[in-house]
This record gives C-alpha cells, structure tokens and sequence, in this order.
C-alpha cells in the first residue's frame, strides 16, 4: 500500500522520484540513519517557521538545502543529510507532507537493513510490528498508558519493551518511535502504518480479520487462499479475536471491509428497521 499524502498529486510525485532518486542510500544506510531521520523530523515538527521554510515554493532549493546544513551538517551522518536535502529540494502539497515523507524514508531505511538479512529479516520486522498492534489493541489499558500525554516517553519505551522484549533492532527503533511519537495518530495505528509499508515492500498488503474466537491453522490457511483470490493480490492477515463481533468475520484491506458477522447484519436489519 502507497504512502498517503494530505496535499496535492504534487506530493505523490514528488515521493515516489526521492524513492527513486534514493534507492541505493536508502538500501545501504545503516539503522542510525533511520534514527537520525527521526530526529531531524522531530525538529522540523516542532517549529511552523522551520515548515514553512521547508516548503516554501517562492525559496530556491538552494536556499532549503542551505537550512538543511546548517540544521544537520555538523550533527547527522552525510546519508542523512542526503536524504534530508533531497527531501527538502521537492515541492509539496502540505506542510505535513514534508514531515510524513521524512518517517516514510526513515522506516524505508529501517526496513532495508531488515531486507539485507533476507526475506525472513523483513517476513520478521513486519511480523513483530503487527504482534504489538495486537496486544496494545486488545487492551484499554495499555492504550491509555501509552497515549497518556504527562507519561514521559522513557516510560512508554520501558513499557512497550516488556511488551515486545524478542524483537529486533529493527522493529525496536519503530515501535520505539510510535509509543513516544506517534504524530497525532494512536501508536497502534502508527506501528499500522508502518506495517503497512513494510508490507508494500513484499508486495502484499495487510488484511485485518476480526473474528469472534480463535480460528485453527487449517482454516487460516483456507481463509488466506480465499481471500488472496477475491483481492488478486498476496495478503499478509493480522488476526484480532473480538467477541463483540457476535460470530461471522470482518475482513479490512485498505479501505475496502468485507463484513459477515452477526453484529454488521443486525445493525444492517436495524437501520431498515428505523426507516
């Protein structure tokens, strides 16, 4: 699934030339780079003027480039500044669209360095990102702890590492960054995000099934073949057992739900109802 923009087909465009223009950084960038991308997008979302500037049309890439430097030269590694500069040379629809491409690069190079050990590194990355999704869903408790504002984020981070203690370097650093900056979004739909990403590097995309009770292997894999046939495309499913779901299943890719459960057609029934 594509990296979604808030502005223009300006900002698609612009994306999808750095991703080209970048591909041999990126695939070869270590993890600190990744984490360095993370830091600049930090200074950058907590200043408008620094956007603006960022953004600003009417300013020559020269000039932008020139604020990049200044900014990270002396601080950041020179594949990060690369990156930042080539960033900052594109024309954007949004302010945040700036920002969003910044994390999008940032877990490109995260999942790069998962890549460099196989497709069983980035089958893993992914993987863990989806496993916390889950345990952080099924649970009111860790949601508030984790979107709690007065929390200091080395207690989100403590937090989420005991959550997820196995995981790799890798999907360290992203589910670090969603429980301490998710950007306005939950951290769950973050680590989402980003799963989401990584899964579009595979080729596939998520398929979020909601089921009442837990479904055995023989029927996941019946349910994978079923529904890799209606999308025509590989699904990567994300399960989460709901029992409010009263029976059927909830499938999501995108913005497309397959709904069968009980629940959707008593409500279908209601609405018709109270017509």
């Amino acid at each position: 699934m594509a990296v979604q923009f808030s502005g223009s087909s300006a900002s698609s465009e612009s994306f999808a030339s750095l991703q080209s223009d970048l591909a041999e950084t990126l695939a070869s960038a270590e993890l600190a780079v990744a984490d360095e991308l993370f830091s600049a997008l930090d200074v950058i979302d907590s200043s408008a003027a620094l956007r603006r500037s960022l953004t600003d049309p009417a300013l020559e890439p020269a000039a932008r480039t020139g604020v990049v430097a200044s900014l990270f030269g002396a601080k950041a590694q020179p594949s990060t500044v690369r990156i930042l500069e080539a960033v900052v040379s594109r024309r954007w629809g949004a302010e945040r669209d700036l920002g969003d491409a910044v994390e999008a690069l940032a877990v490109s190079v995260v999942a790069a360095k998962a890549e460099r050990d196989g497709l069983q590194g980035l089958e893993a990355l992914e993987s863990a990102l989806l496993s916390f999704r889950r345990t952080v869903a099924d649970s009111h408790e860790l949601q508030r702890a984790l979107t709690e504002q007065q929390a200091p984020a080395e207690a989100k981070q403590k937090l989420a590492a005991a959550l997820s203690p196995q995981v790799s370097a890798e999907a360290r650093l992203l589910i670090d960054r969603a429980v301490t900056a998710p950007r306005g979004l939950r951290p769950s739909a973050l680590i989402e995000r980003f799963a989401e990403q990584i899964a579009a590097r595979q080729q596939r995309w998520i398929a979020q099934v909601t089921v009442a009770k837990n479904l055995d292997s023989s029927y996941l894999e019946k349910l994978s073949a079923s529904l890799d046939k209606y999308f025509g495309r590989e699904l990567k499913l994300d399960v989460v057992v709901d029992p409010t779901v009263v029976g059927g299943i909830r499938v999501q890719v995108g913005d497309e739900v397959v709904d069968s459960t009980v629940s959707s057609r008593l409500n279908s029934l209601s609405r018709k109802i109270s017509r």
